[in-house]
């Protein structure tokens, strides 16, 4: 299960970009997930709730966006998606194709809790 690893590697990231002293406010850590990628989503959302109790980052949610495996046509220039990682162009069975999505595996933001003025 490398998803493990994976959970692992994002916390360290998040600790390498955000200042100590905010670790705390982190409230969401947004990822993208390709599909063809190898990794299992869900795999990975059990493994970070399971590693982040008694970290810092306690709080901190995962936000995965899963991303459709795309191939771009260099002969027709057809968008082509599909689940099974196939790189044949669906317009003209051309094999010529250049991948477009489906292989990500990035941390694209982190959101920090912002304290609230209090409103008198």
């Amino acid at each position: 299960m490398h998803e493990l690893s994976i959970a692992s590697d994002i916390l360290t990231i998040i600790r390498q970009n955000v200042p100590q002293e905010e670790l705390s406010n982190v409230e969401n850590i947004n990822v993208k997930i390709g599909d063809m990628s190898g990794v299992v989503a869900e795999s990975l959302e059990f493994c970070f709730q399971t590693i982040i109790p008694e970290t810092e980052l306690s709080n901190a949610k995962l936000i995965i966006k899963k991303i459709p495996f795309a191939v771009k046509c260099n002969l027709c220039g057809s968008l082509t998606t599909n689940e099974f990682g196939i790189r044949v162009c669906s317009k003209c069975n051309s094999t010529d194709t250049t991948v477009i999505s489906g292989l990500e595996m990035q941390v694209t933001e982190v959101e920090l809790k912002t304290e609230s003025e209090e409103v008198i």
